[in-house]
């Protein structure tokens, strides 16, 4: 999606709420109605004299200064391309993929084309649902383009509507296999000092925080504890990896789905994952716990180690539950054994 950016100043005598002063004073031409600009704020796409805003609810003054970034979508048509799809399941209202690393989920400016709509497009040709707009038919939810593993898409309306709203109300049964530096044990003292983190039983680690982009970095994602979404990550150890643990393989669970919510949460206790580009997974690895090989697989590893091993949700038009496994890919299976462990 290309960006647009919309600037005004709050004018005298402006409504309490920040939501209603958009709407008040935001110029027609933007187009903008009072619920897309609560979204946008929810989306921390409003700034308000230079920093994010995510609450509809702050207090508006006059002379504040405003900028609203709008995401604009590609007026040119999306074409079908013959994409070869690993297809997991597929009936008349959905299919389920096991997308590989490196494919974008939607086209954008910079990634127009060789992008999972774009197979999707061709696989299922009229078929797919076109809701939610031209740019991502039938697509309900992504994951990022260097993380592995499984997707659910829409092939028709009902079926889109009926996703959409599981997800939104987040009883979609999601697992993801991560290799991340260290180990997060719930005997590492170190974890227990840290905000917004506690253990369940059974060694799980419950990580609960806001989530927001970052002040600085509008690629990156931050944590905060009073402003942003909210977000839940659970996380356990499978394997410990090395002598003394210098990584884990780790299954983790959403109760939430923010963006790069495993990824951010994961660096918040101080276990982020190998290979990780943005959220420091590229520190250098004990070579006294997994030897050379494994010190020089983990210091090569090129994308996040992040895989979605678990996609589970009830038909929407069936009503009958579905729940779909995929095996961690092989690069991901060789780091592993590259630091000790079985894959």
């Amino acid at each position: 999606m290309a960006e647009t950016f919309v600037e005004f100043i709050i004018a005298e005598n402006p409504p309490a709420r920040l939501d209603k002063a958009l709407s008040r004073d935001v110029p027609a031409e933007a187009d903008l109605s009072r619920s897309r600009l609560s979204k946008l704020i929810e989306q921390g796409a409003v700034l308000v004299n230079g920093a994010v805003v995510e609450n509809p609810r702050h207090k508006a003054e006059e002379g504040d200064q405003i900028k609203i970034t709008v995401e604009v979508a590609i007026e040119s048509h999306i074409e079908g391309e013959d994409i070869p799809l690993n297809v997991v399941y597929e009936d008349d209202d959905l299919i389920v993929v096991d997308k590989p690393v490196g494919m974008v989920v939607h086209p954008a400016p910079g990634t127009p084309n060789g992008t999972l709509v774009n197979a999707l497009i061709h696989h299922c040709g009229d078929s797919l649902s076109g809701v939610g707009g031209e740019k991502r038919p039938g697509v309900v939810h992504r994951i990022d383009k260097d993380t592995s593993g499984l997707m659910v898409a829409a092939k028709s309306d009902k079926a889109h509507h009926g996703l959409a709203a599981q997800f939104e109300k987040h009883t979609v049964n999601r697992r993801y296999l991560a290799v991340c530096y260290g180990a997060p044990d719930q005997n590492d003292p170190r974890i227990h000092g840290i905000r917004g983190t506690n253990f369940e039983s059974g060694n799980i680690l419950k990580i609960q925080t806001f989530l927001a982009r970052h002040k600085t970095d509008r690629q990156k994602q931050a944590v905060y504890f009073d402003t942003g979404r909210h977000a839940v990550t659970r996380a356990r150890i499978v394997q410990d990896l090395g002598t003394p643990p210098a990584a884990a393989l780790i299954e983790c669970w959403l109760e939430t789905g923010r963006t790069h919510q495993i990824r951010v949460h994961m660096a918040h206790v101080g276990h982020s994952l190998i290979g990780d580009p943005v959220y420091g997974g590229k520190r250098k690895m004990n070579t006294r716990s997994v030897g050379e090989k494994g010190a020089a697989a983990a210091a090569a590893f090129s994308r996040q180690a992040l895989h979605a091993a678990t996609l589970g949700f009830e038909h929407p038009v069936t009503g009958e539950w579905l729940e779909f496994d995929s095996p961690l890919p092989a690069d991901m299976a060789e780091l592993v054994t590259a630091l000790g462990g079985e894959a």
